[in-house]
């Protein structure tokens, strides 16, 4: 079995440069969290399966190759009565990156705990879940926990990325959902508004410490809230940790969560201290966002060139629900 296991959806990715209605052409490419988190451990030489739900249609081919392609283990389950999911993500002329999902009723939406082969959960040294799963559908969130549970059974650790997604569910009904899995996580990861929303903290400017604090002590002792362009903070056994990030150009913010937590994981897997897997996340989780698409590999020289707008441009418009 692979050190590392996750599931979750992964969709068809169209992309293009200025607003979709004036496009005559869009470049094809795949995009979805754990399968990004999954091809940045296999590049850091971490042994990894990704369990996909695709539909038995070009889309899922397509998805299943790329990921395939990157090195990581790819464990296929074809539906035949759902389609692949679709993103669609323009870049704005404003420097806004705007990402649309066509996902109701797509195939990863039925993902079901059986889903997850015998043995696979157990036989690893970590589960990695994400929020986004959870919010997919009644089947999907089953899957999430019933793949906790066989984790707990086992003494596999879990790392949960909190992905909020408000236009697949609401902060109040997802702040249950993400609390009940932090839970039972070696290592959370959230943005500092996803940390307040799980904490049900109102915002305080300066509080990125006491967020990290008080998330690690929902969980296991141990949780990183990221801050895009700020950086980051983790805490680990109660010992804080931060990190300025690292200034690049940004081309496309779209994946720079997934690499980070990737990188963070992938550390940590190897034995490295707090301070480093934190100084390798933020590298890597700045490099994403030098390069088009969701987890293309960067240029390492990228680091150090400054972004003349200083801000983050992703923007999650509309999710198709």
């Amino acid at each position: 079995m692979s050190a590392v296991l996750t599931f979750g959806e992964t969709m068809l990715l169209l992309a293009g440069r200025g607003p979709l209605a004036d496009l005559a052409t869009m470049t094809v490419d795949t995009g979805g969290s754990e399968s990004n988190v999954a091809i940045g451990l296999a590049r850091a030489g971490v042994d990894v399966t990704w369990v996909g739900r695709v539909g038995s249609d070009p889309a899922g081919d397509r998805v299943l190759a790329d990921v395939a392609a990157e090195g990581v283990h790819v464990v296929p389950v074809r539906d035949p009565e759902r389609s692949t999911g679709i993103m669609l993500k323009e870049r704005l002329p404003d420097g806004r990156t705007r990402v649309t999902y066509h996902r109701r009723g797509s195939a990863a939406s039925a993902l079901t705990p059986g889903d997850l082969p015998s043995g696979s959960v157990e036989g690893a040294r970590l589960l990695h879940v994400s929020g986004i799963t959870l919010a997919l559908s009644d089947t999907a969130r089953e899957t999430v926990h019933a793949a906790v549970v066989r984790a707990d059974d086992a003494g596999v650790p879990v790392a949960f990325d909190v992905n909020h997604r408000p236009k697949l569910v609401d902060d109040v009904t997802g702040r249950g959902w993400y609390r009940a899995v932090a839970a039972h996580a070696a290592v959370v990861f959230a943005g500092d508004d996803e940390a307040r929303l799980v904490l049900g903290h109102d915002e305080r400017p300066g509080d990125e410490e006491s967020l990290a604090h008080d998330l690690a002590a929902l969980a296991n002792g141990r949780a990183v809230v990221k801050l895009g362009s700020r950086g980051a903070v983790a805490s680990v056994d109660g010992v804080l940790h931060r990190r300025t990030a690292s200034p690049v150009a940004v081309v496309d913010p779209v994946g720079a969560g997934d690499a980070f937590v990737a990188a963070w994981l992938a550390a940590d897997l190897t034995g490295a201290s707090p301070e480093q897997a934190l100084d390798r996340a933020a590298d890597a989780g700045a490099l994403a966002c030098t390069v088009d698409g969701d987890w293309r590999r960067p240029d390492p020289t990228a680091l150090g060139v400054a972004d003349p707008l200083g801000t983050d441009h992703a923007v999650h418009d509309r999710v198709d629900r």
